[in-house]
């Protein structure tokens, strides 16, 4: 279906996160494409010269753009999530620098959670390890639609075809078992500029486009579900006020499907029925609605709905349950406990969820579940089944990744410990 954006939204803005193993050079790409695309202040240049003097670096060091933290330009790694924004005449960019350690391989996810496409990045002369397969996975799991696999350190390999076919070929191999649309690979040196923004001179054999100009014709206007309308409540508004003192209005993002005044809608879970009066895009009056979009509707009745609430359509409702079969990311130190409880947060809704069985550990480097092996630790991949403790509004990932997602929370530290995608059942 296509959907006509104009006037509603900006489809020109592109979320991308870039991911791979220490030291294959995701800091020093997103500084060279900030640097050649002429994105970085004469300050910010200034800054980074005289931090790279500093650090005796022969050369400016571009990967310092992004790591931002004290301690990560003192180790030379990446530790947090770094977001930086640019543009071009053609599109403006979001990215979000991720750690390569293993050990915040939950960074990568956060990063990535609400990402477009992924960079995958692949040190020419090591090839596909581990971390570049933990990535793609993550990557699939996460139904990113779009992957460029970027093989880093050309020069180092003097920009032979050979490695780059082979890293391929290899990549290949392993994705094949995954749910990936759409991969491009590109052969790239960050370090002096090969392909990132200008095409490279030293390796004509590359026929494709260089990275910058892949990334900005990526299409992904049709990346959102438009069919499933759904709608999570985040807020319901009553302005304190003589003159608006009948409105009541439903604030939050649509997360599927399409919205327009005069629809015949339901709120669940109390399944009362209403239609669309109006929709607001700030204080914007439109007649319809789409995701991402964040909006208030108004209902022509007064109706039972809250926070976690979902607003959908009669004839094509999320699925109501309180069992959940979800593949878990594992966040922390302590190993997730089966029998637990947790806070589980699912678009805007909470509730307590119970961790009843964990069915299996993902094996990273060949994707086989490990049957006998169920304890799930810190940046392991495993399937369990959650009971929760009252309905929730839930779609499968696949389908929808704003009411297919969840999060787990300790329910004494309250930190994030798990970020789960929920499965058909």
């Amino acid at each position: 279906m296509k959907i006509d954006t104009k006037g509603y939204l900006d489809m020109d803005l592109l979320r991308f996160s870039t991911a791979g193993s220490v030291d294959d050079g995701k800091s020093t790409l997103i500084g060279r494409l900030m640097y050649d695309s002429k994105a970085i202040f004469e300050d910010q240049l200034e800054a980074i010269k005289q931090s790279s003097q500093k650090r005796g670096d022969e050369q400016v060091n571009l990967a310092l753009l992004t790591d931002g933290l004290k301690a990560e330009r003192e180790q030379g790694i990446t530790i947090d999530v770094a977001y930086r924004y640019f543009a071009t005449p053609k599109r403006k960019f979001i990215i979000a620098d991720t750690p390569g350690h293993i050990q915040y391989t939950r960074n990568m996810v956060t990063g990535a959670s609400t990402s477009n496409l992924s960079i995958i990045l692949v040190d020419a002369r090591h090839g596909v390890i581990e971390q570049t397969k933990r990535h793609t996975y993550i990557a699939s799991l996460l139904n990113i639609k779009h992957l460029v696999v970027c093989i880093n350190k050309m020069d180092l390999v003097d920009f032979e075809q050979a490695a780059f076919e082979n890293i391929k070929t290899d990549y290949l191999a392993f994705a094949k078992s995954l749910n990936i649309a759409d991969v491009k690979f590109i052969p790239i040196s960050a370090l002096l500029g090969d392909n990132v923004v200008d095409k490279s001179t030293k390796m004509d054999w590359f026929t494709g486009a260089p990275l910058l100009e892949t990334l900005e014709n990526v299409e992904i206007s049709q990346d959102y579900n438009f069919t499933d309308a759904r709608f999570p409540v985040q807020r319901v508004i009553r302005p304190q006020s003589e003159k608006y003192r009948d409105f009541r209005g439903f604030a939050g993002k649509v997360e599927g499907g399409i919205f327009k005044t005069g629809d015949k809608v339901i709120s669940l879970p109390s399944g009362f029925e209403s239609t669309i009066k109006e929709i607001y895009n700030g204080d914007k009056l439109i007649e319809e609605a789409f995701p991402p979009m964040s909006i208030t509707m108004t209902l022509n009745d007064e109706i039972d709905a809250s926070r976690g609430d979902v607003i959908a359509k009669n004839d094509n409702k999320p699925e109501a349950t309180q069992e959940l079969d979800v593949m878990i990311c594992w966040m922390n130190s302590a190993s997730l406990k089966p029998g637990a409880k947790y806070i589980l947060r699912n678009t805007s809704n909470e509730v307590v969820g119970i961790v009843k069985e964990v069915t299996y550990k993902v094996d990273i480097n060949n994707l086989e579940p490990l049957k006998d092996d169920k304890e799930i630790g810190m940046n392991d991949i495993g399937r369990i089944k959650i009971k929760t403790s009252k309905p929730v509004m839930v779609d499968p990932y696949k389908r929808n990744r704003g009411t297919g997602s969840l999060i787990l929370v300790d329910s004494f530290s309250f930190e994030t410990v798990g970020a789960g995608m929920i499965l058909e059942n």
